[in-house]
């Protein structure tokens, strides 16, 4: 403008920018009390993220955006504090012996299929660990935990009650 003599109006219009944009000056707010506060706060409730801590500042009489406040968060290094996982049983706590008799264990499994016309059956397999021999095989569209206990009943007035009975675990 002062280079070629133009008026701020004709200036704007040729460099194709708003005139608002043009007087735009920013007003630094003061963000220092906020940010003070937004940093006390979340160091006495490390759990909260910044929603939260917006929150309990509107009820402190801070009227700020959700974005300046997201914003200032940001800047602060402010995070919610990840937890740690709990610790996990390393192996295994008691060895599972391997059977030397028949009857000492007998292991039970839920094998799941369906029919080419989409109906669902289960079978309930129930095996002997030391012989390796199929005890019963029970097919069925559902098998309910009452109709389990019954089958178990017949099997062990049949064969004798076992030792041990274990549920061998699903692979995927």
């Amino acid at each position: 403008m002062d280079r070629h003599g133009l008026s701020e109006r004709r200036a704007c219009e040729l460099a194709d920018l708003h005139r608002s944009v043009f007087q735009y000056q920013k007003q630094d707010r003061g963000n220092e009390v906020l940010r003070k506060r937004l940093h006390e706060m979340a160091n006495e409730r490390r759990r909260f993220g910044y929603r939260r801590l917006g929150i309990l500042l509107a009820r402190e009489g801070f009227e700020v955006n959700h974005k300046k406040l997201f914003r200032l968060y940001r800047e602060e290094g402010l995070a919610v504090r990840r937890r740690r996982s709990r610790k996990r049983a390393l192996g295994t706590r008691r060895p599972i012996l391997v059977p030397d008799r028949a009857n000492q264990r007998w292991s039970l499994d839920f094998v799941s299929d369906a029919f080419e016309d989409g109906q669902r059956f289960r079978v309930l397999c129930i095996v002997d660990d030391c012989t390796r021999e199929a005890l019963a095989t029970v097919v069925d569209r559902s098998l309910s935990g009452a109709r389990m206990t019954r089958e178990l009943d017949d099997l062990i007035r049949r064969r004798g009650k076992p030792d041990m009975i274990v549920r061998t675990m699903e692979r995927k």
